[in-house]
């Protein structure tokens, strides 16, 4: 009975499912580029980084399925990164993620 337990318990994960994040940009004459972090269940984050001569204003929209979107304006300077974070009332099983920058 005690082999049976203990297989069970081996069975159940240690440790906390990432869910999968979804990115679409749309840059246009900027040089950006972005990575996607699962900060906690229910908190998304995106960091982006300006590679560019010239800043960015940038828009970005964290969709979290039927919850209204979370929107985030913000300016990343030249050469410099800038991190975004949006939290959720419930749990995000699937986050979308849409990064629109234009030059400033």
């Amino acid at each position: 009975m005690k082999k049976y337990c203990l297989a069970v318990l081996l069975c159940l994960p240690l440790s906390a499912m990432a869910y999968p994040i979804d990115v679409t940009k749309d840059i246009s004459g900027v040089k950006i580029d972005y990575t996607a972090y699962d900060t906690d269940q229910d908190i998304g984050s995106i960091t982006v980084n300006n590679y560019g001569e010239v800043a960015a204003a940038c828009k970005v929209s964290f969709r979290n399925g039927p919850e209204a979107p979370r929107v985030r304006r913000v300016v990343v300077p030249a050469n410099k990164s800038v991190d975004v974070t949006a939290k959720f009332n419930r749990q995000i099983i699937k986050l979308r993620i849409a990064l629109s920058c234009q030059p400033q």
